[in-house]
């Protein structure tokens, strides 16, 4: 990833910001865990650069708000997955 956890906020923050990514997405992508990614993006990215950190903060809670209907959505996925493949089976 980076030398140190300050550029790795940095770098988690820009990737959050220019890509609209969630949490969990930015974890996948850098290697690192979820829990590092908010930890970085929360604490150090707003000492670092506070109109960066604003900007991702703004992503975090639309994510937050939103996460339900995407819960939903790949619950949905999973079982309409299930039921052709059942019914591919089945034929």
């Amino acid at each position: 990833m980076t030398d140190s956890a300050e550029e790795r906020a940095l770098v988690l923050g820009q990737y959050i910001a220019e890509e609209g990514a969630t949490v969990r997405a930015a974890a996948q992508k850098f290697g690192v865990s979820k829990s590092t990614v908010h930890k970085d993006v929360t604490g150090k990215l707003r000492r670092l650069n506070p109109a960066l950190y604003r900007q991702v903060r703004e992503i975090l809670d639309r994510n937050k708000r939103e996460r339900h209907i995407r819960g939903g959505m790949a619950t949905k996925q999973k079982y309409s997955k299930s039921r052709s493949r059942a019914a591919t089976v089945s034929a």
